[in-house]
């Protein structure tokens, strides 16, 4: 249950790129999709900072876990680094660029929230027990509040999508739906 949405809150969202978006996943993507495109219209609407990150993996054959077989980036269309068209970006966003499963890691996101005076984070995106898992340990680290939108993210695997929002979300922040945020802002 979200209980507030601080004044100085940010939207960040992981990993909604072309090639990503398509995999896969445990949830229908242009539900998460939706609901992602509505956080950022609230958030732009309140006037509250939007940071879109995108993940541009060090090697050509990137593992984002070791149980999977990895994806061969070898072979991908010129535009799959691109945000999903759902998702209305505009200049005066923040854009990270991550190497590694989480936002905050050598990538100056911490800075870029900080000169706003940041105080919380509201996360949505893919995948959830990966890229939005890992950025999420890592707010708790700088103590930002954070907040999760469960109906703006999904995972590649329903049992893990499911453990984190059973075992580690709860811990860190608090978890609600798009609506939910919406409201509190």
């Amino acid at each position: 249950m979200i209980t507030t949405i601080d004044e100085n809150a940010a939207l960040v969202l992981i990993d909604l790129q072309k090639y990503i978006v398509q995999l896969p996943c445990a949830h229908p993507m242009p539900g998460v999709l939706e609901n992602a495109a509505r956080l950022v219209a609230a958030f732009r609407k309140a006037g509250k900072p939007i940071v879109i990150v995108h993940v541009e993996p060090i090697s050509p054959a990137f593992k984002t876990r070791r149980d999977s077989k990895g994806n061969s980036m070898t072979e991908l269309p010129a535009d799959w680094n691109e945000i999903a068209p759902e998702i209305k970006t505009e200049s005066t966003d923040i854009f990270i660029t991550k190497k590694q499963w989480g936002a905050f890691f050598n990538t100056g996101l911490h800075e870029e929230l900080q000169k706003r005076g940041v105080t919380q984070i509201v996360l949505a995106g893919v995948s959830t027990s990966i890229g939005v898992e890992a950025t999420a340990r890592s707010a708790n680290e700088y103590a930002y509040n954070i907040a999760f939108a469960s109906d703006a993210m999904t995972d590649m695997f329903a049992e893990a999508h499911e453990h984190s929002f059973k075992y580690i979300f709860p811990r860190i922040g608090e978890v609600g739906t798009t609506g939910e945020i919406i409201e509190k802002l």
